[in-house]
């Protein structure tokens, strides 16, 4: 989705139902404003996106879970930092009304220094 790196949140229309449901991070939640929120959260993402390509299958399938890598300045050390997801999409008449996600929030903060590179024992 390269509303991630032009941050035109109203290409959602065409892709994303009004009424989309969200799945993931623990919360279930409803509405485009959620993608759209996070698409305009301030530093998130600065460059492109990359997406695993796939075709775009027929009205009402599920969609193959993507992979997408969102890159993230990182304003203390000036250093680009990366976070992978997994995200799989159900369609119907051509448009995301509903969609699964995770996000590897651990790698993120591990590059950022805020945890260690490694669990300490317990």
């Amino acid at each position: 989705m390269r509303v991630f790196e032009t941050r035109e949140v109203r290409e959602f229309e065409e892709l994303v139902a009004e009424d989309v449901l969200i799945h993931g991070g623990g919360q279930h939640i409803q509405g485009r404003r959620y993608p759209e929120g996070s698409v305009l959260t301030p530093g998130c993402p600065t460059a492109a996106s990359r997406w695993t390509a796939s075709s775009r299958p027929a009205t009402g399938s599920l969609w193959p879970s993507r992979s997408p890598t969102l890159t993230y300045a990182h304003d203390r050390s000036g250093r680009d930092l990366t976070m992978t997801a997994v995200k799989s999409y159900r369609l119907h008449d051509g448009r995301i009304v509903e969609f699964w996600g995770e996000t590897d929030l651990y790698g993120l903060l591990r590059q950022a220094g805020l945890i260690p590179e490694q669990i300490p024992p317990f």
